[in-house]
């Protein structure tokens, strides 16, 4: 899920920062950026969040639908990724139950 700390982009925006087939730096169409947040791709949905009405996604979500589509066309299984500050919640909460027993 897109975390509001996550580098956010609309999807439009986010459509611009990838690169193209034809190399000439003006992303894809905004259009495959909203069919991977509906419909998906190789079984993997881009993560998005509505904001005000506007559907965004951030830079750390389109890193984890390109790991996770690459992985699903390779056949290999990937490992979660976390942003930082999940993963420090995650080790304070460790912390605490080491703490406990």
């Amino acid at each position: 899920m897109v975390s509001l700390d996550e580098s956010l982009l609309t999807l439009a925006q986010a459509a611009r920062t990838l690169p193209n087939l034809r190399g000439n730096g003006n992303g894809v169409n905004a259009a495959t950026v909203w069919r991977w947040a509906i419909k998906g791709c190789k079984g993997v949905r881009l993560e998005t969040a509505i904001i005000g009405g506007i559907r965004y996604t951030s830079r750390e979500a389109l890193e984890r639908f390109v790991v996770s589509t690459t992985a699903a066309v390779d056949g290999t299984t990937t490992v979660p990724l976390c942003t930082a500050r999940q993963r420090e919640a995650a080790i304070a909460a460790a912390e605490r139950e080491l703490a406990a027993s």
